[in-house]
């Protein structure tokens, strides 16, 4: 299959990359944040979650980092929900698009949501019916899809029976997660073609860790499947709290370096997706996790000028312009 024309990136460095940080991070950074990765281009941005602070202190002010966003035509800003309270919350905010979660292993959903992957689903049939009669759109999440920090490697059948699950309840896209990282090309690739042989190809997004720095050539590898869809983090934030040992996510900007290279157009702007990595991982006093940002800083401190990215794909890339969903 050839690779697509266009990818949609999905950012979700706001939510699960500031998720994963020692204490949480002011709403006045996380606005700024967003702020960024809008302008640089990107047009789904996954601002914070309605769950318990008891659980996720860092995203305690999501309700307020939301209605602070100067939002652009054209971007949508999803939340992360875990049942009907978070759902309510959502409404209550505004919010027009959320994410619901479930995950490919019994011990991964008892840690991650305290109940049975069969009681998740449950929950979020009514969830998703209740987000959809207010207009709501929805996005699901599998977890552990290669691999669970307990139990090991994980049956892709379970995975694929899962998505089809979330699909027929309403999600109108499935982003599969390898949440602690030890996916490698060829087992990604047979778990994409065995999901999709439940859930067409067109509405699934997948989601790597980059624990063993394979999540460039993953993507890659399912790119050539027909994913069209990826979700990554600014400046590789992230992580998991449930799963000790898994590095963030694979960083947007060294995505967007992979896919400029292949001639794939995503309508992200290069050098304003590094100045929003610089400015986060200013306030939070590190290094970012992304080979480009670190190179960026090395030619930056001698003096050279440019992102750094492919000087074709500088000279082409179109900002804003509309992704298809």
């Amino acid at each position: 299959m050839p690779l697509p024309q266009r990818v949609k990136i999905v950012e979700v460095g706001p939510r699960d990359g500031l998720q994963n940080e020692p204490a949480p991070v002011p709403v006045g950074v996380r606005i700024g944040l967003v702020q960024r990765l809008q302008d640089a281009g990107i047009s789904v941005i996954e601002v914070g979650s309605f769950v318990s602070p008891k659980w996720v202190p860092q995203m305690a002010d999501s309700a307020d980092v939301f209605r602070g966003i100067t939002q652009q035509p054209g971007v949508s800003y999803p939340m992360l929900v875990p049942n009907m309270i978070g759902l309510e919350a959502a409404l209550a905010a505004g919010v027009q698009e959320i994410a619901v979660f479930a995950a490919a292993s019994e011990t991964f959903s008892q840690t991650n949501t305290h109940c049975s992957i069969a009681e998740g689903l449950t929950r979020f049939d009514a969830v998703i019916r209740k987000a959809h009669a207010h207009g709501l759109r929805v996005r699901g999440y599998v977890s552990c899809v290669l691999g669970c920090p307990y139990e090991g490697g994980i049956d892709s059948a379970v995975v694929a029976d899962i998505a089809r699950q979330l699909h027929e309840l309403g999600c109108y896209e499935i982003s599969l997660g390898d949440t602690i990282g030890v996916g490698t090309p060829l087992k990604a690739q047979a778990m994409v073609e065995r999901v999709s042989q439940q859930v067409p190809v067109q509405q699934l997004a997948v989601h790597f860790h980059d624990t063993y720095g394979q999540a460039l050539a993953n993507i890659h590898a399912v790119l050539q499947q027909g994913i069209a869809v990826v979700d990554s983090s600014v400046a590789g934030l992230g992580g998991c709290p449930y799963a000790r040992g898994a590095s963030g996510n694979v960083a947007t900007e060294d995505v967007l370096y992979l896919l400029n290279g292949l001639g794939i157009e995503t309508g992200i702007d290069p050098d304003r997706l590094l100045e929003a990595g610089r400015y986060i991982c200013t306030t939070l006093g590190r290094e970012p996790a992304s080979k480009l940002g670190r190179v960026h800083a090395a030619r930056a401190d001698r003096g050279a000028t440019g992102s750094g990215y492919p000087a074709k794909r500088l000279s082409s890339r179109r900002r804003n312009s509309p992704i298809t969903r």
